[in-house]
């Protein structure tokens, strides 16, 4: 009899303290083999790419990246690679774009060690999974939007997956030069990006491209 397949995970989070420990958690147990770690979105996107891990464990309120962002580009590069967001944010809003986002699944990190494993295979298995308050939040939104006709989200769906990355780095504090210089690109390129995306937003200085970005989660504001 062949021995049961590992599931293989990728851990993204921010807080170096917090990926050692949830590796810690993983390696308890026999069906999980945790291949890599990310510091940032960025990082979790380019390893998934290459690893191709069958579930990345993926923290939101991440810099250079966010989670969300970093699950669209992964979902779309790499689709059989199933993604689990594992944060401490319950946010209404955050929760609502983690779905928009294309992610499996939501699980807060105050859930219990069991139930993350229990999400994980959920997930590896193709099912969605979600924790009870987190699907609470996510039939009451649907509903009242489907009540109404205005879609706060509809003018960020615009933005392209490039339009987003500039986004949360202007609204991280980052100069043109320096998001230039990261992502590889002119700094004319990335002054006409913030222009089309101010006209997509209609918004009209730095600060209100900060404020929309924190109250889309495009970029998170640290606790």
């Amino acid at each position: 009899m062949e021995p049961q397949k590992k599931i293989t995970v990728l851990i993204a989070d921010d807080h170096t303290i917090v990926r050692h420990g949830i590796a810690s958690l993983l390696a308890l147990n026999e069906d999980f083999h945790t291949v890599a770690e990310a510091e940032n979105g960025r990082d979790a996107v380019d390893l998934t790419i290459q690893l191709k891990p069958d579930v990345v464990l993926m923290d939101i309120g991440m810099p250079v990246l966010n989670g969300l962002e970093a699950t669209r580009q992964i979902k779309k590069q790499v689709p059989q690679t199933r993604v689990l967001i594992l944060s401490g944010y319950d946010n209404d809003e955050y929760i609502l774009q983690v779905v928009q986002s294309g992610a499996n699944g939501y699980v807060l990190k105050t859930t219990f060690l069991e139930d993350l494993y229990a999400a994980i295979r959920s997930v590896y298995n193709g099912q969605a999974f979600f924790s009870p308050s987190v699907s609470k939040v996510i039939v009451e939104g649907y509903l009242n939007r489907s009540s109404s006709s205005l879609d706060p989200a509809k003018s960020f769906r615009a933005l392209t997956t490039r339009e987003r990355e500039i986004l949360q780095l202007i609204a991280e504090g980052h100069l043109h030069q320096q998001i230039a210089l990261r992502l590889s690109i002119s700094v004319r390129t990335v002054d006409t990006h913030r222009n089309n995306i101010m006209k997509k937003l209609d918004i009209h200085d730095t600060a209100g491209l900060v404020n929309y970005a924190i109250k889309n989660g495009i970029t998170i504001i640290p606790h």
